[in-house]
């Protein structure tokens, strides 16, 4: 997590001259028919959604509170220390006026951001191995103190059961079909209108959606202000690279492949400090120096290169979309 927080600025050793030929920015997000099974050599320190479970079906007569959840991320370990960083993770809760019951919904890395963020480099493997996967997790409850110490709690609307019913069917849609986790923005610059060329797939995106899908079926929000955090990388116009098989296969660039290589190895885990600061000056070398950065998304390569600041952690206002009262009506 040091790592990924501290380097945020670093580079690759590629400087093609080639154009690329997509035009539409910011990158559409690939979607997938469905999720593919996940390869045994991606390990999670922490289970993913340990105590999770179905969504359940609600009467429609019943009204559900809906609550925006907020909280550091790894807070359960560190407290608030990256809440001061304004790192932070976002959930959405549920209360059911019939049963009483609470639940937590939420949409997080299986396999911890570190994996979802740098590739493993595995023996026999020319190509880096990615454990990148999210999903959408569902459980009974909701952790009122790890919500409200260092974070937020707050009533945000009120779903009938039939629009939390429908809500249901398209997390399912959205959770088999949206399967990868990407960590990072990047946009031409830090102004508010600049071109974004990739935008980022996780956790406040998705409750994003969720808000987005309650208010297209009728939900009305309150007028409260909403922020989520934003890690952004800052480029001129990206160049397309190509993906695993063009780039690593046998008839692959072999001088790409070693560059892309070459710039993720100081990534990998680290056992020493001295090895740390090593590869981090590495790091700096290339982003900062050399301005130059790969970016593996929708299982593409591209490549950035790199503009000032090169790297910020925003926390930013996405105000909770506007509803209509046409469809399911509490």
């Amino acid at each position: 997590l040091l790592l990924l927080l501290a380097a945020a600025v670093w580079g690759p050793c590629f400087s093609g001259g080639l154009r690329s030929p997509q035009r539409r920015w910011p990158v559409p997000y690939r979607r997938f028919d469905y999720r593919p099974k996940t390869d045994p050599y991606c390990q999670a320190r922490y289970t993913f959604c340990p105590t999770g479970s179905a969504i359940p079906v609600m009467k429609e007569e019943d009204v559900i509170e809906v609550y925006r959840l907020q909280a550091p991320v790894w807070e359960f370990k560190y407290g608030d220390l990256l809440g001061h960083l304004k790192i932070m993770h976002d959930a959405v809760g549920f209360k059911s006026s019939l049963t009483g019951k609470n639940y937590t919904m939420e949409w997080y890395e299986l396999f911890q951001l570190g994996n979802c963020t740098f590739p493993h480099f595995r023996p026999g493997m020319e190509a880096p191995f990615w454990c990148n996967q999210g999903a959408a997790c569902f459980y009974e409850g909701i952790d009122d103190a790890h919500w409200k110490e260092n974070g937020t709690l707050v009533l945000v609307t009120t779903i009938s059961g039939t629009m939390f019913n429908e809500m249901a069917k398209w997390v399912k849609y959205d959770n088999e079909t949206g399967i990868y986790y990407e960590t990072w923005t990047v946009q031409a610059s830090p102004d508010k209108q600049s071109v974004v060329w990739f935008d980022s797939y996780e956790c406040s995106k998705f409750i994003l959606r969720t808000y987005q899908k309650l208010a297209d079926l009728g939900a009305i929000f309150k007028k409260i202000q909403t922020n989520y955090t934003s890690i952004i990388l800052f480029s001129g116009e990206p160049i397309y690279l190509g993906n695993e098989t063009s780039i690593f296969g046998p008839l692959g660039n072999k001088t790409l492949a070693a560059a892309i290589r070459d710039f993720y190895y100081p990534f990998k885990p680290h056992r020493t400090v001295r090895e740390f600061f090593v590869d981090f000056l590495k790091i700096i070398d290339r982003v900062i120096l050399n301005g130059q950065f790969y970016l593996f998304y929708n299982l593409e390569y591209w490549f950035l290169p790199m503009k000032y600041p090169y790297l910020k952690i925003i926390y930013e206002e996405v105000p909770l979309p506007i509803g209509s009262k046409a469809s399911f009506g509490v």
